[in-house]
């Protein structure tokens, strides 16, 4: 079971015992994560659940594919880390991943 951090635009860290094969979209709805607002419900048609992944994290959680990727250029103020919250699917491998929730949503 990974433990992941997710960090508000105002700073406030929620730290969440989160279950492997979930989602880091359907991590956050459960547990009220601000700034996550998952309009299309995880199904890559909208940049709502754009977060900021750890940089010492990428590797683990690898790169977005291509339908993520033109997804993400809707998203505010995209970044190298950039990646939708609905497409990371929790494993072990994530213990301790932090995130970053922009300051708002596209």
């Amino acid at each position: 079971m990974p433990k992941v951090t997710f960090v508000a635009s105002d700073g406030t860290r929620f730290e969440i015992d989160a279950s492997n094969g979930a989602t880091l979209m359907e991590t956050a709805v459960r547990n009220a994560v601000p700034g996550i607002e998952a309009e299309c419900g995880g199904a890559c048609a909208c940049a709502t659940c754009h977060v900021y992944v750890d940089e010492k994290f990428m590797d683990v959680v690898g790169e977005p594919d291509v339908m993520e990727e033109d997804m993400l250029d809707l998203a505010y103020d995209a970044r190298d880390t950039s990646r939708l919250s609905c497409q990371v699917i929790l494993n072990d491998d994530m213990d301790g991943l932090v995130v970053t929730v922009p300051e708002r949503q596209a």
